[in-house]
């Protein structure tokens, strides 16, 4: 068999219906989801998703960080599989799509080729990556970075949560601890279907964005420290207000955001407050800096503008700086051949299509150190995510997914 032709496409309805029904489990408060990583909810998407896979005739591995592995046979028993998938763990307060479509893409893609009784020489296996989100445990993609040698085991398992319980532990009380050693598996290569989560697709009115590089990322965990203080006796002059320290940094993080445009982004997200009461000076502010581009040289250009320029600026109000970095990795530039056959697809299917540079973090990011990876984006409304108004259409979740048939077959090579 050729290139596969322009007319087969997956089934929109059963995509459509496969992530609603996804949706039901760990529902959140506003229409989207609160599946958090490691939690009943977790376990109960796990469970319906392995369902599904063992109804397409997959067989199903999960490994000692609980990552799952569905894997539909290739002819060639010697062949490397390809993989595609993402995650279903969600923010918790996330929307229905973000890493979902990936997993239920991969697996849609699985049942057309049942479907048409399509056999491909290289396996396929569909993936679904451990607490990519890091919201209940930092930090963000964990297991595809214990996979890609970036995080030792034991490192991932000492965890914890706002609580204090160890991500090992709760892995275990689940069920989804597996046997296979993290990071066993050979890929030939890997494909993963994601949405936007940014307004550049929406708004240029693409189908199809063709990830070319993905943004660095560092996460600096900055504290500043001042003095508690009465807020009413104490004289202005006298303070030493740590909360001033964030605001001064909070603009100091845009502005170099805004010094190294285009495509370069600066914020701070988490912050605590100490003591956090209405009527005292805050002492101690600790908060996170989340600082991403594509450019390996201006990411750390950025990181050093606010080493350099943050301790002058609490220094001159009286308070202390000090920072860390906990948690990054450098821009990833996708395998061209990858890539190629992204772009090949959407080109073949007719869907307008863009290069685009991802704005978050993905597990493809890691695994793109190992194996050639690439990636299919389509757009989210407004370019809304993380949130639980997180919506795309349906036909954007069909391009993406028709594009992803198309890539895989032809990287998993079709046979008659």
């Amino acid at each position: 068999m050729g290139s596969p032709g322009k007319n087969l496409r997956i089934d929109g309805d059963r995509l459509w219906n496969s992530l609603m029904d996804m949706a039901q489990i760990g529902p959140g408060v506003a229409g989207g989801n609160n599946r958090q990583t490691l939690t009943d909810a977790d376990s109960e998407g796990r469970h319906l998703f392995a369902g599904w896979c063992k109804d397409a005739g997959l067989s199903m591995g999960v490994d000692e960080i609980g990552n799952m592995f569905a894997q539909r046979e290739g002819t060639d028993p010697d062949a490397l599989p390809v993989y595609v998938g993402s995650h279903l763990d969600t923010q918790p307060t996330g929307g229905k799509y973000d890493g979902v479509l990936g997993v239920l893409g991969g697996l849609e893609l699985i049942r057309t080729l049942n479907d048409l009784d399509i056999k491909t020489k290289h396996p396929i296996v569909v993936v679904n990556w451990t607490n990519e989100e890091g919201t209940r445990f930092a930090p963000a993609m964990l297991a595809s970075g214990v996979f890609a040698g970036k995080h030792t085991l034991d490192w991932a398992n000492d965890r914890v949560d706002a609580q204090g319980k160890r991500f090992g532990d709760e892995l275990e009380r689940i069920g989804w601890k597996g046997d296979e050693p993290v990071g066993d598996r050979k890929m030939h290569a890997l494909f993963e279907l994601h949405i936007e989560q940014g307004p550049i697709l929406e708004a240029e009115g693409r189908d199809i964005g063709v990830v070319t590089h993905g943004q660095g990322l560092r996460w600096i965990e900055c504290t500043v420290t001042g003095k508690e203080s009465h807020t009413g006796s104490t004289p202005m002059p006298m303070r030493r207000n740590a909360g001033r320290g964030l605001a001064l940094i909070t603009e100091l993080v845009h502005q170099i955001a805004m010094d190294n445009q285009p495509n370069a982004v600066g914020a701070i997200g988490h912050i605590d407050v100490y003591p956090n009461s209405r009527n005292i000076i805050p002492g101690k502010v600790v908060f996170t800096v989340d600082m991403r581009t594509h450019l390996l040289d201006k990411l750390n250009a950025m990181v050093d503008a606010l080493m350099a320029k943050a301790p002058q600026l609490c220094a001159d109000i009286g308070v202390d700086f000090h920072a860390e970095i906990v948690g990054q990795f450098d821009p990833p530039a996708f395998d061209e051949a990858c890539v190629g056959a992204v772009r090949d697809a959407a080109e073949r299917l007719g869907y307008s299509h863009m290069d685009i540079v991802s704005g978050a973090g993905h597990d493809a990011c890691w695994i793109n150190d190992l194996y050639p990876t690439a990636m299919i984006m389509c757009p989210c409304v407004d370019g809304l995510s993380h949130n639980e108004a997180e919506e795309i259409t349906k036909d954007w979740a069909v391009a993406g997914t028709d594009v992803l048939l198309h890539a895989v077959m032809e990287t998993a090579v079709v046979v008659d």
